[in-house]
């Protein structure tokens, strides 16, 4: 099962260039987001892409009340990890790790799975624990 990062769902809705494939990765029935992404996705297209609240959850209820995509809650353990894998990989100028990118890679860590991202830092990380990385195109083409 595939657990897409924020900017996953963010490509997806907003158009950018890794939608295609983050629909490819829907398709197959075993794609999972953690809890903690949605709410960051949500965020990042209510403020960056200026999305209202109505088209977003139009855009992502059929997938989730689906099964299409599952949504994942992070227990204590996975909290513990998301931890000290941020102290670990943080960096503020070259690994500007969010705590919620650090709750996907415990989860990753903890579920298995690969991690679908365009975002460099989480690549990084992820490879560094050993976890499997589907690099996304980011919003300029670049993968990560």
């Amino acid at each position: 099962m595939t657990l897409l990062d924020a900017y996953a769902l963010i490509a997806l809705l907003a158009d950018e260039p890794a939608a295609a494939e983050v629909e490819e990765i829907l398709r197959t029935g075993e794609a999972r987001v953690i809890v903690v992404n949605l709410a960051e996705a949500v965020d990042i297209c209510r403020r960056v892409h200026d999305l209202s609240s109505d088209d977003i959850r139009t855009a992502l209820e059929p997938l989730l009340l689906g099964s299409v995509l599952s949504a994942v809650e992070s227990d204590e353990r996975q909290a513990w990890l998301a931890a000290e894998l941020r102290a670990k990989h943080y960096n503020r100028k070259t690994a500007a790790l969010s705590l919620a990118d650090c709750f996907l890679l415990a989860h990753a860590i903890t579920d298995g799975g690969p991690i679908a991202t365009p975002d460099p830092p989480i690549a990084a990380a992820a490879r560094a624990e050993e976890v499997e990385v589907l690099a996304l195109p980011d919003s300029s083409g670049e993968r990560a």
